[in-house]
């Protein structure tokens, strides 16, 4: 995300190699080393049960539409997109991306695209399902808005109207280049979690300090009323853009939204970035990635 660039920006100036030494893993991947590993999914696809809902569960190409988070922002190295571990189409084998676990490594290399953009938000979308739609994918990847939530004040945060407008626009754009491509959508994660979470580091408290979204962060100790009702404000509009994906999304035959798993995950710090505190570290790209796997091979989608 911008806003976290320019803020992490300031924080190399004062020295990146004290806040690498307060990481409890390597900085350089960003995986705490207490963290369980990623388990492998236990849904398989099922073909027939798929067949009656006109789902394939095993798509032979995947591309990836989002923001930093798609790009792998800050999970290998600081203030840097690490797209190779990408819960969509990364290749890193400690993550197995969306696109490793359902095409294998060699096919993924050649069939699957990340055209995500740090920083980007929903308004931007439209552009990438164009470019997307252009590779002729039999499925796209979606995990976009939290940066419309991330501002530097509640009174910027992207008007829900204006939300579901450009999320429609963007699924008009992809039908007009790729009209059987099957779009699958991840909810917009838990800001207010990610504070709950991020706050009983006093690393990561410093680091947002420097202004990464600030809309959910700032202040993180200030418990007055103010701040609560600033906090309650995010996560009010989060939960109004997962009802816009979720309800877009039931209008087209070939999108299946993620039931909410993503903003239900219960992370912990393992799973975020010890760079920011914010992005997810490559522990926390692996998850997402295993979310994603679960509800496409699904037989069914996510209630």
């Amino acid at each position: 995300m911008r806003t976290a660039g320019a803020a992490l920006s300031a924080l190399s100036l004062v020295g990146v190699a004290a806040l690498a030494g307060c990481s409890s893993g390597d900085p350089g991947d960003g995986v705490s080393r207490n963290a369980p590993a990623a388990s492998s999914p236990s849904v398989s696809p099922s073909p027939s049960a798929s067949a009656a809902s006109g789902w394939n569960p095993s798509p032979g190409s995947v591309a990836a539409v989002g923001d930093s988070i798609t790009q792998g922002f800050d999970a290998c190295s600081v203030l840097a997109d690490c797209p190779e571990v990408s819960w969509a189409t990364g290749s890193d084998s400690l993550v197995r991306s969306l696109a490793v676990r359902l095409l294998g490594a060699s096919k993924a290399a050649d069939r699957s695209w990340n055209h995500a953009v740090s920083g980007a938000r929903m308004v931007q979308l439209p552009e990438q399902m164009a470019l997307a739609a252009k590779e002729r994918p039999e499925l796209v990847t979606v995990m976009m808005g939290a940066n419309d939530a991330c501002r530097d004040s509640v009174r910027l945060m992207t008007p829900v109207a204006d939300f579901r407008a450009s999320f429609e626009a963007s699924m008009r754009q992809l039908r007009a280049g790729a009209p059987e491509a099957q779009v699958y959508v991840s909810s917009v994660p838990d800001l207010k979690r990610l504070w709950s979470t991020g706050r009983l580091n006093e690393t990561g408290k410093k680091i947002w300090e420097l202004g990464i979204c600030r809309s959910m962060l700032a202040d993180a100790d200030d418990l007055g009323p103010a701040a609560v009702a600033r906090r309650d404000a995010v996560q009010d509009r989060v939960v109004a853009y997962n009802e816009v994906l979720r309800d877009v999304c039931a209008k087209d035959r070939h999108c299946r939204y993620d039931g909410g798993a993503v903003f239900g995950f219960r992370f912990t710090g393992a799973q975020l970035s010890q760079w920011d505190w914010f992005h997810p570290s490559r522990d926390g790209q692996a998850r997402l990635a295993e979310i994603a796997y679960r509800n496409i091979t699904a037989a069914e989608p996510p209630a």
